[in-house]
């Protein structure tokens, strides 16, 4: 067994569960990754101490967590909400489906804070990956060479209203805006649709923007913004100029790679404080 403080890593897909295991890892912490199977990408967790669990295996992720040692969870890396009918709890997951009760049927903020709180009752502190990942996180300013003109500044103000209305209604927490019209808005089916909907949406003259906040009231811990290299690559197939995001309350994957494709392709990207 690991010794007590190690941290558990509670991984759905993508490079972020290996960024949180590195970084626990430096700062001296026991590391353990349960992989949502389905989710979990295996060569990102296959260096750690590690095991692939089904979603409604609530009871065998629970004893894999305590067996390990794990004091401390995150959440982290996307996980697509499944059907009641296709999670197929086992005794201990359908307790915790119990517990769980209306927020099951709420959007995702609602259901993810449910999941925390839980958690915490089950002996675990919940820590946001942005604990670990601090240099993920950047200030307000500009990444890169290029920065938004006016007509791109008035689309990320524009945004920002529209993806704040969307996360009060715990909807999304994107939305793309070209010269003041919205041509998408992000829902369940995550950045990259969107971003391919607003491309096949564009309008002549000059593209639109990729605007990301955090939703009003939402929990960190949980399922904080994301933006990657690829996110940049998908938002210049789709024509777009450049992408906004929430400074302090978004997470860049790989910031010089992010910095780096959007020089390359001519794109600003720009962390803002949008008005309360």
């Amino acid at each position: 067994m690991a010794p007590a403080g190690a941290v558990g890593i509670l991984a759905g897909g993508g490079i972020l569960p290996a960024r949180v295991a590195e970084a626990a890892h430096a700062a001296g912490r026991p590391v353990y990754i349960l992989g949502f199977e389905g989710f979990a990408e295996p060569d990102v967790i296959a260096p750690w101490p590690h095991d692939l669990v089904r979603l409604g295996a609530a009871g065998r992720i629970l004893a894999l967590l305590r067996a390990h040692g794990c004091t401390d969870l995150v959440l982290i890396g996307p996980v697509r909400r499944p059907s009641l009918r296709s999670l197929c709890p086992d005794a201990e997951g359908a307790r915790i489906l119990a517990r769980l009760g209306r927020s099951l049927f709420a959007g995702d903020d609602g259901l993810l804070a449910s999941l925390v709180r839980i958690l915490g009752e089950e002996g675990f502190q919940v820590r946001g990956a942005h604990e670990f990942l601090q240099q993920s996180v950047v200030g307000p300013g500009l990444l890169g060479r290029y920065a938004p003109d006016a007509q791109a500044t008035a689309d990320i103000s524009h945004g920002a209203r529209v993806v704040r209305a969307l996360g009060a209604l715990d909807i999304g927490q994107g939305c793309v805006v070209q010269n003041g019209v919205v041509l998408a808005v992000e829902a369940m089916e995550g950045t990259d649709q969107m971003l391919a909907r607003a491309g096949q949406c564009r309008q002549p003259g000059e593209g639109g923007v990729l605007v990301k906040l955090l939703k009003p009231g939402q929990e960190k811990r949980a399922d904080m913004p994301t933006i990657g290299p690829m996110t940049v690559e998908t938002a210049a197939a789709a024509g777009l100029r450049g992408i906004a995001f929430e400074a302090g309350h978004t997470l860049l994957t790989d910031r010089a790679a992010c910095v780096a494709a959007a020089d390359r392709l001519g794109l600003f990207l720009i962390a803002v404080t949008p008005d309360p």
